[in-house]
């Protein structure tokens, strides 16, 4: 029998894939104008996010938004050698490659990768939240592995803000030791501030 979060994850992956195109762009639009008047943004320099794949919300306006205030943008890629991520640097026409998952990546050497410590901020794409900051994300746990080090909280960098439709809200999400909360979630209608 499928776990509740393997129930949550088909649930949701399915109503984000019924949102219709329009829907789509005018969720990332709304989101992308939220999230660039966040403090978290404007103060931030390195900004790791993800190009929106299986329906997930667009940050395509935050991308081009942050080039035009010169901030350096990263993508993550799979480090071939562990199961975490990390984040190259990302700029308009590059080179990409596609990844073991089928996902876009920078295309260019490990010797130009950065470790997530050293992002400002990082935008996260997620299946389900709730408004604890939880999240429930592939299921592949990259994300939460390469993030392990702020469960000790001696290093509070980067800034996580997960990104959604707000159908992808749950009421309260039942997590393990291992994951890693978010500090805001931003939807197309609200921002919400965690307590963490």
């Amino acid at each position: 029998m499928p776990s509740n979060n393997s129930l949550i994850r088909h649930r949701n992956r399915q109503r984000r894939k019924q949102l219709t195109a329009l829907q789509q762009s005018n969720h990332a639009a709304t989101l992308g104008t939220q999230v660039c008047r966040q403090t978290a943004f404007l103060r931030s320099n390195r900004i790791a996010c993800y190009l929106a794949n299986d329906g997930e919300i667009d940050p395509e306006d935050i991308v081009k938004t942050a080039w035009k205030l010169r901030k350096q943008v990263y993508l993550p890629v799979l480090s071939p050698f562990q199961s975490k991520l990390y984040f190259a640097p990302y700029s308009a026409g590059m080179d990409m490659t596609i990844n073991r998952f089928g996902i876009h990546e920078p295309a260019c050497r490990p010797l130009h990768w950065i470790c997530a410590w050293q992002l400002d901020l990082m935008l996260l794409p997620l299946v389900a939240f709730d408004e604890n900051g939880n999240r429930l994300g592939m299921g592949g746990g990259f994300y939460d592995r390469s993030l392990a080090y702020r469960r000790s909280r001696t290093h509070s960098k980067p800034t996580l803000i997960g990104l959604a439709h707000e159908l992808q809200r749950e009421d309260e999400l039942t997590m393990n030791s291992w994951d890693i909360p978010l500090d805001m979630i931003a939807t197309e209608q609200r921002v919400i501030r965690t307590s963490r």
